[in-house]
């Protein structure tokens, strides 16, 4: 807000708009009696006693045109915070879509963390049955084993036995042209069977 005096004019700019206003003489007056006053005494004017008047059209210009300012700067500071809610509002907008945004590929990421440990944690559960089965196996064969060579020590051990408490036998064989002759003896403790046998085999000339 400006102002500007000459000659009685008063010039008065506000917000880019002129508005002009001219002293009477009465106001001249006035003022040329307060400058005259203000030689003579210097106390400010405000101290010296001033009798009740009414306002000028001056003062209810000027009245009115801080009125007008103060309207404008009342609708200006609204616009304002309205254009600053306005940011605010689509900055939080814009961080609560970021947000949304990271926390799905977060728990994206998560899903695909834990599938993948999942599946290292099947390999790995496979590959310990895998070995404990196969470990298993090799326990039970070696234990088989030595099962059966021990039952093949005993059959030995019995056969043996009963072959020499009940009997044994002994024979030979001779070979005369395409005729086999076996002679076989069987000890059956105190008893002796002798068999002779003449076999003929097929055999081309």
């Amino acid at each position: 807000m400006g102002c500007l005096y000459s000659k009685g004019n008063v010039r008065f700019i506000t917000d880019g708009k002129i508005y002009d206003t001219k002293e009477t003489r009465k106001q001249k007056e006035e003022t040329r009696k307060q400058k005259e006053k203000g030689k003579k005494n210097l106390r400010p004017p405000s101290l010296q006693n001033v009798g009740h008047t009414w306002p000028s059209k001056l003062e209810l210009s000027l009245q009115r045109l801080s009125q007008k300012a103060q309207n404008a700067r009342k609708i200006q500071a609204w616009w304002r915070g309205t254009l600053v809610r306005r940011t605010l509002l689509r900055a939080a907008l814009s961080a609560w879509i970021i947000q949304c945004w990271w926390r799905r590929i977060l728990a994206k990421r998560q899903e695909k963390n834990r599938l993948m440990i999942l599946h290292v944690m099947a390999q790995e559960t496979r590959a310990c049955v895998l070995i404990q089965s196969w470990v298993r196996m090799l326990r039970i064969r070696q234990h088989y084993c030595r099962l059966c060579y021990a039952t093949r020590v005993i059959q030995a051990s019995w056969r043996w036995y009963n072959c020499h408490t009940r009997g044994f036998f002994q024979g030979s064989y001779e070979l005369v042209g395409n005729k086999l002759r076996l002679q076989l003896d069987i000890f059956l403790g105190s008893q002796v069977c002798r068999i002779s046998d003449c076999i003929s085999l097929p055999i081309k000339n």
